[in-house]
């Protein structure tokens, strides 16, 4: 059976950490680690638009040594006219994996039921697990280390980056702080389970309405648009909500002196980040989207290893 990354807790502790390990070895040796080599082929499925991730992965696939099928729906018959989980079963006759951008979870879900490769979430309505392994990957770079780092998380903290950050970070054995308005909170049932790993990771989990409050002495800040993709119209005056959550320099300032600031980007600058903040000298988003490709490529990597493959 195929291990998947679907959400970040598939992955255990000591799991985040080799994988971590093997993601920094290949920024080092950018090139020197072809898994893929034959090549392989790897499909690339996007329901969602998107530049980072599909780049990242079409590159980090092309430098592991294989092939990326790229499979855009609006082009494709994918999910029309036959389950999710009959055509993710035909894709594996012919890739080595599968990779996903999607809505909801269930669509991931039902990809990966019908998958017999490793299937991973590029990104879904719940959780984008990819993109905090390459955050953790840049707080290792600023801060030489995951376990015991404060990171606070301000803004929508019902979206996909706050379930990541939620779990991600008490793998890690951080100490996660998020801070939103009332009506935009996160899962409950995300929240109880990052619980459940921070009592066993040395890490802990703080909800607060209180921008200063979580951002006060944190080495992380860390925010994403107010309006993710696909809630344009979902009617809730967003803005008003969220201003108070807007990171700017007297925030930056409240935390800790060697503080980093990331952004999964696209930023909407004037709004959930001004422009000080991510151009300023405590702005680590361009290593962070730079580790997108090296987090990828160790994912892929290690989920290959886990079914009798070699690291190479």
């Amino acid at each position: 059976m195929s291990r998947h990354l679907l959400r970040d807790d598939d992955l255990s502790p000591a799991e985040q950490t080799e994988l971590l390990d093997l993601a920094e070895r290949l920024r080092a040796d950018r090139h020197g680690h072809r898994p893929l080599a034959g090549p392989a082929s790897v499909a690339v499925l996007f329901d969602k638009p998107s530049l980072r991730t599909r780049v990242s992965f079409e590159v980090g696939i092309a430098e592991l040594g294989g092939n990326p099928v790229i499979i855009d729906s609006q082009g494709t018959h994918f999910g029309r006219g036959e389950t999710l989980g009959d055509a993710a079963a035909v894709l594996s006759r012919y890739v080595t994996a599968i990779v996903m951008r999607t809505f909801g979870d269930d669509r991931l879900a039902e990809v990966a039921a019908g998958a017999s490769v490793p299937v991973v979430n590029a990104l879904t309505d719940g959780f984008h697990p990819c993109q905090l392994l390459a955050d953790l990957l840049t707080v290792r770079q600023r801060h030489g280390a995951t376990a015991g780092v404060t990171l606070a998380y301000l803004g929508d903290t019902g979206n996909n980056m706050a379930h990541s950050y939620l779990l991600a970070g008490a793998t890690a054995g951080m100490h996660v702080r998020l801070a939103g308005p009332a009506g935009f909170a996160p899962d409950p049932a995300v929240v109880t389970r990052a619980g459940q790993i921070a009592a066993r990771t040395g890490g802990s989990v703080t909800l607060t309405p209180d921008a200063g409050e979580a951002v006060a002495g944190a080495q992380v800040l860390a925010t994403d648009t107010w309006t993710s993709m696909g809630q344009e119209s979902d009617g809730r005056e967003r803005h008003r909500a969220f201003l108070p959550y807007q990171l700017d320099t007297k925030l930056v300032a409240a935390a800790g002196p060697e503080v980093c600031v990331l952004h999964c980007l696209p930023a909407h600058r004037g709004e959930e980040i001004t422009d000080e903040v991510i151009d300023g000298p405590h702005s680590a988003v361009l290593d962070q989207a730079e580790n997108r490709l090296h987090a990828q490529k160790a994912l892929l990597s290690w989920l290959l290893a886990q079914r009798g493959g070699a690291y190479r």
